[in-house]
C-alpha cells in the first residue's frame, strides 16, 4: 500500500519505524549550505569543510582531555552562522575557544551547543501539537495531531473532539515532516559571526571534554632471585566522549592539574588488564612541560568512540631490584609483608614513571610466569625509588607484644616491646621491623641496631636464619610534657 499522497514531498519526510527508530526517507538537507538562510535568524550559513580537519588531543589523568580542531571554512561577508559538528558530546561549553588563524577579522556574536539529537523520543517531543502520519501494523493510515506520548502509547487528535490512544506496539511507522531547519544528528557547536570579508578562512576550535582518559598499566617480570626484573608499561586510553577522533595527533599528560571545580561527572574506567607475555614497542616520546610530563605519539592515531586502545609506553629490561620483607604492626600486626624495590635510575629506565597499576609476575622453574602480586606506583621522578608490595609472606611470621609499661616520672612513660620473627624459608632473609611512637621519644635499650626514619618512626633490620626464631627487644621512653621543672 502506498502512502505517498498523504505528505506530497517524500524527500522532506521522516519516518519513525517499528520500535520508533528513526529512518530518513529522502535525502537529508546538509548541515550547512553556502548562501542558504537560517529560517530562525535570516542569517547566511557558512559551509563546513570537514575534509580539511586537523585534530590534536591532549589527555590528562583526571578523565579530561583538551581537543584542538582546525578546519577551513568558506565565509561570507557580514553576519552568518557557523556550525562545527563532530565535537565531543561531553564537551564543557564554557571552555570553548574559537580562534581565526588567518588574516580576516571575525567577530563572534553568540555561541550555542546543540545536543538535541534526532532520537525517536526527542523527535516526538518536537512534534507535539503538530500533524503526523501513523501507519499501523495492519497497514491502516491515520493522519492526526500528536498530543502526547510515553513508553507504551501515543495520544492523537484525529478530528476536533476525537482523541485516540494507540499502543506503540500496534504502530509500524510514524511519518513526520522534516523541519525546515534540518535535523541535528551529531553534537554541534553553532556561532553567529560577523566577517569583514568573504573567502576561505582557517579556524581553530579548542575545548575541554570529559569521559576521555588514560592510565598507565605495567607488567614487572621478576627473576626467581628477585634481584632483577623486566618492566613494561602500556598507556591504556579510553574514549567515551560520544565521538571518534580520526587521524589525530596524541599526547598524554602525566600529573594532577588543579581545577577550580568538578563541572562534570567522570565516566567510570573500565577494568582492563595487560597480558604479561605481550610483546610491545615503546611508541611515545617523553618530555617535561611546566609541572608535568608529556608523552607524545610521533604518528597519528584514531581514537574511536567507546574504544580502549593500548599503546607501548616504556620497555625496560634487566632493571636491578631488591626483595625486602617488612613488618609494621601499625599496618598489619599479624603478617610480614613481602615487597620488591628498584631505583628509577640508570640502564634502560631512568625516566619519569607515570602513576599506574603494576602487576608482578615471577618465572617458575619451567620458565612459565605466575602472578605474585599487584600494586600501585605513584608518579615517580628520575632517581627516586619504586617500592611495590607483593603480598603477605607465607613462610615468615611475626609476633609482637608489649612486655612492660610504667610511669617513670609524672612526665616520662616507659614501654618495653618484644617482637619474635620466624623464618621457615630455605634461605636466611632480612626483615625490616618498622615501629612508631608519638611525642618526644628515645630508645634507651635495644637488642638490634636501629635508625630514625622520621619524627614518629624508627626501624630495625633483623637477620633471620632459616628455621630459628629471632627475638627483637627494645625499651622506649616517651616525654609527655615539657622538659625541666
Amino acid at each position: 500500500m502506498s502512502h505517498e499522497g498523504v505528505f506530497p514531498n517524500p524527500a522532506r519526510r521522516l519516518a519513525l519505524a517499528a520500535g520508533l527508530a528513526l529512518a530518513v526517507l529522502g535525502a537529508a538537507a546538509p548541515v550547512a549550505r553556502a548562501q542558504s538562510k537560517d529560517p530562525r535568524s535570516g542569517d547566511a550559513l557558512s559551509p563546513e569543510a570537514g575534509k580539511q580537519r586537523d585534530l590534536a588531543v591532549s589527555i590528562y589523568n583526571d578523565n579530561l582531555a583538551l581537543i584542538r580542531d582546525r578546519r577551513r571554512f568558506s565565509l561570507k561577508s557580514g553576519t552568518s552562522e557557523l556550525r562545527y559538528t563532530d565535537v565531543a558530546a561531553t564537551i564543557e561549553p564554557t571552555s570553548v575557544r574559537l580562534r581565526p588563524t588567518g588574516k580576516r577579522d571575525i567577530e563572534i556574536l553568540s555561541q550555542d551547543f546543540r545536543y538535541d539529537l534526532a532520537t525517536a523520543d526527542r523527535l516526538l517531543e518536537r512534534y507535539r501539537d503538530r500533524e503526523v502520519e501513523v501507519v499501523t501494523t495492519n497497514d491502516q493510515i491515520k493522519r492526526a495531531t500528536l498530543l502526547s506520548y510515553d513508553a507504551t502509547s501515543i495520544v492523537l487528535r484525529e478530528t476536533p473532539g476525537t482523541v485516540l490512544v494507540m499502543n506503540r506496539a500496534e504502530i509500524r511507522q510514524i511519518a513526520l515532516r522534516e523541519p525546515s531547519e534540518g535535523l541535528i544528528t551529531r553534537p554541534t557547536l553553532l556561532w553567529r559571526i560577523r566577517s569583514n570579508g568573504s573567502g576561505e578562512e582557517p579556524l581553530e576550535l579548542s575545548y575541554l571534554a570529559h569521559a576521555i582518559s588514560w592510565r598507565a598499566d605495567y607488567v614487572a617480570t621478576l627473576e626467581p632471585s628477585m634481584r632483577s626484573l623486566d618492566l613494561q608499561g602500556w598507556a591504556s586510553i579510553e574514549n567515551h566522549s560520544g565521538t571518534t577522533f580520526e587521524n589525530t595527533k596524541l599526547d598524554l599528560v602525566a600529573g594532577a592539574i588543579h581545577r577550580a571545580s568538578s563541572p562534570g561527572v567522570p565516566m567510570p574506567m573500565m577494568d582492563r588488564g595487560v597480558a604479561a607475555s605481550a610483546k610491545m614497542t615503546e611508541q611515545f616520546q617523553e618530555r617535561s612541560f611546566s609541572e608535568y610530563h608529556l608523552y607524545e605519539l610521533p604518528q597519528r592515531v584514531t581514537l574511536a568512540n567507546d574504544e580502549v586502545k593500548q599503546l607501548g609506553l616504556l620497555d625496560a629490561p634487566g632493571v636491578k631490584s631488591m626483595p625486602r620483607y617488612v613488618y609494621d604492626a601499625q599496618r598489619d600486626d599479624r603478617h610480614v609483608i613481602a615487597t620488591v624495590q628498584f631505583a628509577n635510575a640508570g640502564g634502560s629506565l631512568a625516566r619519569p614513571i607515570p602513576q599506574g597499576t603494576v602487576r608482578l609476575y615471577q618465572k617458575d622453574r619451567d620458565g612459565s610466569l605466575r602472578l605474585i602480586g599487584e600494586d600501585q606506583v605513584p608518579h615517580t621522578a628520575v632517581r627516586d625509588t619504586v617500592r611495590l608490595t607483593i603480598g603477605t609472606a607465607f613462610d615468615v611470621t611475626a609476633e609482637r607484644r608489649q612486655t612492660e609499661q610504667q610511669q617513670v616520672t609524672p612526665r616520662v612513660l616507659e614501654n618495653a616491646v618484644e617482637i619474635t620473627l620466624t623464618n621457615q624459608k630455605a634461605d636466611a632473609i632480612d626483615v625490616a621491623v618498622v615501629e612508631h611512637s608519638w611525642g618526644d621519644w628515645s630508645i634507651t635499650e635495644s637488642s638490634h641496631k636501629w635508625r630514625k626514619v622520621d619524627a614518629t618512626t624508627f626501624e630495625f633490620v633483623v637477620r633471620c636464619p632459616p628455621g630459628k626464631p629471632v627475638t627483637l627487644t627494645y625499651r622506649l621512653q616517651i616525654q609527655t610534657g615539657a622538659r625541666g621543672g
